[in-house]
C-alpha cells in the first residue's frame, strides 16, 4: 500500500476507512463482489447518482462535480471529500433543495478504526426535494432538433404564468456526457476545446441587440406620451433622410398610413422618426431628459436589469442612458440624439439577453404586463412529500391599454403581409416581427412572436447568428415551434418548411468566423 501512485487521487489512511476506487463500472463490480473474499478490508458501498433519461436540456439542466476543499470548507459541515453538488444550471440553482440532509450514525470503533460495538442512530436522513420544472419536454426536444447544426438561442414562454417552456442555447450537448463517471474528464475536455462553444450558455449570458422587434416598444411608449398617434401617416424615400441626406436606409415599400403599417413594414424611417420626436420632446438641444424618461419605460418591461429567472448567471444586458451618452461625447458642447439614431430600430448600443428580449414580448402579448420568468413550478419536499407551489410575481407596465391593439394588429400584419410571411400558421392567429441585425461577420436573424393574438399561449424568441434574414430562418423555427406546441404536430403541407430547416448547416459561416476573428 505504501506504493499506491499519488495520480489515483484517494488519501491513503491506515486509521480511517478511505475511497480505494470511486465510480465502479457495473461489470467490474459485479466481478468485485463475487470475489469480496479474497480482499479483506475492502468493502462496497452503493450511492445514488444523478441520471438524464433524456438526451436534452444540457445548458438547463446543468451538471455536478465533486466538490473542492472550498466547497468543503465553505460548506458549514453539509459536506465531506467524496459528496457531489450541482456546478451548473438548475443543478446549482437547488443545490440546497436536491440535496437534502444527511442523517447521522455514532460507531464504536477501535484504534484501528474498525467496529466493535453497536451503532446508535442520532439523526435520519431527509431525502433531497423533487422539482416539477415547466419546460414541455416535446418542445424542447422538436425545438433542439430544428436547432441542430444552428448557432443562437430560443426561449419560448407562457405569457399568462412566466412560465419557460423552452430554453435552448446551440450547439448543445447530450447532458449524459457530463454525468458523474469515468468517462466525463475527456468529454469535458472536447466540449471546451469545441470551437462552436458548446459550453456557452446563450440563452441567459448572450449578449443581443434586439432589432426590429424593439420598433414595438418605440411605439407603445410613443402612443403613451403623445409623440406618436396610431393613425400617423409618413412617406418613406428609401430611409431616413435629414439636412438632405440618407442617413439610415430602409427596403422599398409604399406610403405608411398608420403604426400597424408602420410595425408589418418595419419602416426605419417611420421609426427613427417617432424615436426622435419622444426623445427630443423637451427640447431638441438636450435629449438628456427625453431619452433617461425613455428608458423608464424600457425598466418597467424588464430591460437593463436581471429579471430574477430561477436560474444561475443572469446578466443585466445594457441600456445606454444619457450619462453614458454625456461621457462618450464629452468632448462636444451638447449632444443630439440623432447621433445615436440606430437605437430607435433596436441596435446601436443596446445589449439584451435573450430572455428578456422574449419576455417584453411576453409583456406586449399580456396587454401590459408580465411575469417573473421561472423553470420551476413545484417542490415536492422531504420525507413527508409536501407539495409546494412556487407563484411567480406579477409586474405592471404603466402604459394605457388603448395603445396595446394597434401594435398587436402590428404584429398580425407582419405575418399576413409584412415581413414575416414565412411564419403564417393556417388556423392559429400568430403575431410576430422580423429583423435582420446588423453584424459585421454576417447579420444575425431575429424573429419574435405570440399566439394566439387573443388570449396567447405561447410568446417565443428564435435568435440566429449570421443568419441573415429574419423571415428566413427565424420565422419558420418559431412558427414550426408555436405549431408544435398549439396543435401537437405539423401540418402535412408544412413539413417541407420543416424539413428545409433540418437540412440548414449554419455551423461552417461561424467557424470560418472564428478564423477572421484569430
Amino acid at each position: 500500500m505504501e506504493s499506491i501512485p499519488k495520480e489515483w487521487g484517494f488519501k491513503f489512511t491506515k486509521r480511517k476507512p478511505f475511497i480505494f476506487l470511486a465510480n465502479v463500472p457495473p461489470q467490474i463490480y459485479a466481478t468485485f463482489q463475487e470475489n469480496l473474499f479474497r480482499f479483506p478490508g475492502f468493502s462496497a458501498s452503493l450511492r445514488s447518482s444523478r441520471s438524464y433519461p433524456h438526451p436534452v436540456a444540457a445548458h438547463l439542466l446543468g451538471y455536478m462535480s465533486e466538490v473542492d476543499q472550498k466547497t468543503i470548507d465553505g460548506g458549514q459541515g453539509r459536506y465531506v471529500t467524496g459528496d457531489y453538488h450541482g456546478l451548473s444550471g438548475l443543478e446549482y440553482q437547488y443545490e440546497e433543495m436536491l440535496r437534502g440532509e444527511k442523517g447521522e450514525k455514532w460507531l464504536y470503533l477501535d484504534r484501528l478504526g474498525r467496529n466493535v460495538g453497536s451503532v446508535k442512530a442520532e439523526k435520519d436522513a431527509i431525502v433531497g426535494s423533487n422539482l416539477k420544472t415547466t419546460i414541455d419536454l416535446d418542445l424542447q426536444q422538436y425545438g433542439e432538433s430544428l436547432m441542430v447544426n444552428k448557432i443562437g438561442t430560443v426561449i419560448a414562454i407562457e405569457p399568462a404564468t412566466g412560465e419557460i417552456l423552452s430554453m435552448i442555447s446551440a450547439p448543445t450537448y447530450n447532458p449524459r456526457s457530463l454525468r458523474i463517471g469515468r468517462g466525463r474528464g475527456p468529454a469535458f475536455t472536447a466540449l471546451q476545446r469545441d470551437t462552436l462553444q458548446p459550453l456557452l450558455n446563450r440563452a441567459i449570458n448572450g449578449k443581443y441587440a434586439p432589432g426590429s422587434p424593439f420598433k414595438t416598444l418605440v411605439s407603445l411608449i410613443g402612443l403613451q406620451t403623445g409623440t406618436l398617434e396610431a393613425n400617423r401617416g409618413m412617406a418613406c424615400k428609401g430611409g431616413f433622410w435629414s439636412g438632405g441626406k440618407m442617413l439610415l436606409g430602409c427596403h422599398a415599400h409604399g406610403y405608411i398610413n398608420n403604426v400597424e403599417q408602420a410595425i408589418a413594414q418595419s419602416c426605419n424611417n417611420y421609426f427613427v422618426t417617432a424615436w426622435l420626436e419622444n426623445v427630443n420632446r423637451f427640447g431638441a438641444e438636450s435629449p438628456v431628459e427625453g431619452l433617461d424618461t425613455f428608458n423608464d419605460y424600457l425598466y418597467q418591461f424588464g430591460l437593463g436589469q436581471k429579471l430574477g429567472i430561477d436560474f444561475p448567471g443572469e446578466i443585466k444586458g445594457f441600456i445606454p442612458d444619457s450619462d453614458f451618452f454625456e461621457k462618450r461625447f464629452e468632448d462636444e458642447r451638447n449632444w443630439k440624439a440623432i447621433w445615436v439614431r440606430s437605437l430607435a430600430i433596436g441596435q446601436g448600443e443596446f445589449e439584451m439577453t435573450s430572455l428578456q428580449i422574449a419576455n417584453f414580448i411576453a409583456a406586449i402579448a399580456n396587454r401590459g404586463h408580465w411575469y417573473t420568468p421561472h423553470l420551476v413550478r413545484q417542490v415536492q419536499e422531504g420525507n413527508e412529500s409536501v407539495t409546494r407551489n412556487l407563484p411567480p410575481e406579477r409586474h405592471d407596465i404603466a402604459i394605457d391599454r388603448e395603445h396595446d391593439e394597434p401594435v398587436a394588429n402590428g404584429l398580425r400584419q407582419t405575418v399576413l403581409g409584412g415581413t414575416a410571411r414565412l411564419a403564417h400558421i393556417p388556423n392559429i392567429d400568430i403575431c410576430g416581427k422580423t429583423s435582420n441585425v446588423q453584424n459585421r461577420f454576417g447579420d444575425h436573424s431575429v424573429f419574435t412572436a405570440f399566439a394566439p393574438k387573443d388570449n396567447p399561449k405561447i410568446a417565443i424568441l428564435v435568435y440566429i447568428e449570421n443568419g441573415g434574414y429574419g423571415g428566413s430562418i427565424a420565422a419558420p423555427i418559431a412558427s414550426l415551434m408555436t405549431e408544435k406546441y398549439i396543435n401537437g404536430s405539423i401540418a402535412k403541407n408544412r413539413k417541407w418548411l420543416e424539413q428545409r430547416i433540418f437540412d440548414k448547416d449554419m455551423t461552417q459561416l461561424w467557424e470560418r468566423t472564428i478564423r477572421e476573428v484569430k
